[in-house]
Parts: structure tokens; C-alpha cells; sequence
């Protein structure tokens, strides 16, 4: 047994060697620590007193990042996030944070291991992108944890996110998007086509679109719902995820052409399925009225992006397209913004940047006619 020292609370050597330091809470219970030395309980002892004092949480040396975030998942992320949100943070969680970081004490984890963490998976491949949204999803947990009391700083905070790196992306040209509408032009699927690339939709948005958001003879769309896929439900409609997303939109006379075309288009495809038709008022549904699924819509595009020529080009390309045809007709990046529905205004700008040498060349023209250049 050891010696009590002045104003340590209780010090005691175990049996297994280990050192141990005690203290009595204000609810009654007693709190320990361990430790390899005297010297070193004493200092987690005396932290603990001056924390207790200040009223700052006593972090317990016992709970494990595994256990922490798994009961984070269960009491704060699933009862608070949408279905598909959930999944993402649960997959984040029990994939890759808790095998490389679930065995540190949560007490003792540290900036350095979450940087050790962002940097190994920076070099086993993973995107930029990817890599911050898993920092986010720990430093989301961790400030919980400062409200639990069960930890005494966020050190996802402190870790450096990688650099943001912009991607080699290919967009859409003026003529290339006109190619697009010219295939457009009597194909099953040139009312979605055009319809996603004149108001620069994402997928789930122009699977999600219902009659009673769009007014055709004011032209106008008003965004509320998207398709998603939710484990244990399949397909369904859920409300668009943020306000910025949520918007009514002016919609082209191009666009209003090709919705009166697949009004029609619907009301055959309704007649054809008779009885077995579930109506959900979709602008885009399946053969029998229900969510169109997305693997579906996947394996017709690659037919007609073959058709139009455009091989390379991804169907999120057409919402791209929008932006850089924005661009391209000279739109005030901020209005570019919120015709695109941009949550940031970065977004955006990695669009107008990936253009920008396009119209430095136009600036160039039109400053020559300005100035009488021939």
C-alpha cells in the first residue's frame, strides 16, 4: 500500500503493480485512476480535483472510441438524421473509424491520432471529399461528447482536413449540350434529359418531381421531394434535404415543351399498365407509376449518351452542364447559385473555374472590339 500525500486523495499501489488514485464525487460514487507510477495518478488525481472544482467534466479512463461512438450512433445520430443520412454516418462509423480508432481510450484520444487516421486514408485512395466528410462525421460525435461531460475537447477539430484538390472533371460545351438535345429529339427519355439538363437537377430530384409541384402555364417548378433508396424500404419519396435545395424554379420553354410531351407519354404508359398502375403523381415514374429506380435510369442513359456521342459523360454531368452553361452566357455567379441550388457559394465557383479559360478568351474578344482591334 501506498502513502496518502497532501491533498491527493486516495493513493494506493495494486496488486498487480499498477498505481491507482481515488476521489469521492458530490453524488456519492468514487472515481478512479491508473497508472504505471505514483507520479502519474497524482497528476491525473489533481487535474481531476481542479476540473471538479471548476465544474468541468471528470473524463472516465475506461470508455473506448468503439463504445462511445457506437452509443452515439444508437442515442443521437439515428433517432436525429433522415434514413439515408444515418446509413452514410453508420457505415463511416463501423467500416472505418472504429476499426482504426476504436480500441484508443476515448479519454486519451488524441489530434495526432485523428490526423494519423485522415492521412493513412488519404493514401489508401480515398477522395478529398470523402476523407473530410468522415472527420466531419467524428467531430460531429465529439461535440456531443463535450455536452455528455465525456470528453474534454474535440480533437477532430484540431486535426487539418486534407487540402481540397479539384477534380480533372470534364463539362459540357455549348455544343455539346446542343447535341444532347438534338438526341433528345422523339427519344423515350428526352423529356427527363431535357428536363434535368435545363433546370440542372440532380438524379433523385428529377425522379422526385410531381405534377403538383410544376404550374406549366406560369412556368414555374416548385422542388420539394427526391427519390431515395432506404435500406428495409426501397424506393421512396422524401422531402429535399435543405432550404437551398427546396426552391422554385423559372422553368425554360424548352423544359415546358418536353413536360407537356411526357404528360402524355404518362397517360400512355398508365393506360398500358391498367389495373397494376400505383399511382404516386410522378412526372418520371416507372413502367407501372411507382419510383423510377435510379439502376433503371442508369443503364438508359448509358444507351443514350452513346447516341448523342458523349460516351465520357455522367448523368450528374447534365446538372454540371447547367452550371457551365450558366457560365458561358456571362450569369452573376451568385445568381448562378441559386438557380443551381448551391448550399455554398464554392460549389459554384468549381464550376465557373473549370470554365474560366473559355471566358478569359471571350473577356480577350470583347476587350479587342472595345478598343477597335481588328
Amino acid at each position: 500500500m501506498g502513502k496518502r500525500g497532501n491533498n491527493e486523495g486516495t493513493i494506493t499501489r495494486r496488486a498487480d503493480g499498477r498505481w491507482e488514485a481515488r476521489m469521492s464525487l458530490d453524488n456519492g460514487k468514487r472515481k478512479s485512476f491508473y497508472g504505471k507510477t505514483r507520479k502519474e495518478v497524482a497528476g491525473k488525481l489533481t487535474k481531476a480535483m481542479r476540473d471538479h472544482q471548476q465544474h468541468l467534466p471528470i473524463i472516465s479512463e475506461r470508455e473506448t472510441v468503439a463504445t462511445f461512438l457506437s452509443r452515439w450512433l444508437q442515442d443521437v445520430a439515428q433517432p436525429s438524421l433522415r434514413a439515408r443520412t444515418f446509413e452514410s454516418y453508420a457505415m463511416i462509423v463501423n467500416h472505418h473509424l472504429i476499426p482504426k480508432l476504436g480500441k484508443r481510450r476515448l479519454a486519451t484520444l488524441t489530434p495526432q491520432d485523428v490526423q494519423h487516421y485522415l492521412n493513412e486514408k488519404r493514401t489508401s485512395g480515398l477522395s478529398t471529399r470523402t476523407i473530410t466528410y468522415h472527420r466531419a462525421v467524428l467531430r460531429k460525435a465529439l461535440n456531443d461528447g463535450l455536452r455528455w461531460g465525456v470528453v474534454s475537447r474535440n480533437v477532430a477539430a484540431l486535426a487539418t482536413p486534407p487540402k481540397y484538390e479539384h477534380a480533372d472533371r470534364r463539362y459540357l460545351t455549348p455544343a455539346e449540350a446542343r447535341s444532347v438535345l438534338v438526341t433528345a429529339e422523339g427519344d423515350p427519355l428526352g423529356p427527363l434529359v431535357i428536363t434535368t439538363l435545363g433546370l440542372g437537377l440532380r438524379q433523385g430530384e428529377v425522379l422526385g418531381l410531381r405534377w403538383e409541384d410544376l404550374d406549366l402555364d406560369q412556368g414555374i417548378a416548385d422542388l420539394r421531394m427526391q427519390v431515395q433508396r432506404i435500406k428495409g424500404q426501397g424506393l421512396v419519396l422524401v422531402p429535399l434535404k435543405s432550404t437551398a435545395s427546396q426552391a422554385a424554379v423559372p422553368l425554360p420553354v424548352i423544359v415546358i415543351d418536353a413536360l407537356r410531351k411526357q404528360r402524355i407519354q404518362v397517360l400512355e404508359q398508365r393506360v398500358a399498365a391498367g389495373p397494376l398502375w400505383n399511382d404516386h403523381d410522378l412526372v418520371f415514374p416507372s413502367q407501372i407509376g411507382t419510383p423510377r429506380d435510379p439502376r433503371n435510369l442508369a443503364r438508359a442513359w448509358q444507351a443514350f449518351r452513346s447516341r448523342a456521342g458523349l460516351g465520357w459523360l455522367p448523368f450528374h454531368g447534365l446538372r454540371h452542364g447547367f452550371g457551365s452553361l450558366l457560365a458561358a452566357q456571362g450569369v452573376h455567379p451568385r445568381v448562378a447559385m441559386q438557380q443551381m441550388r448551391h448550399s455554398q457559394f464554392s460549389l459554384t465557383m468549381e464550376v465557373y473555374t473549370h470554365v474560366a479559360p473559355d471566358l478569359a478568351r471571350d473577356a480577350a474578344l470583347q476587350i479587342d472590339r472595345a478598343l477597335g482591334a481588328s
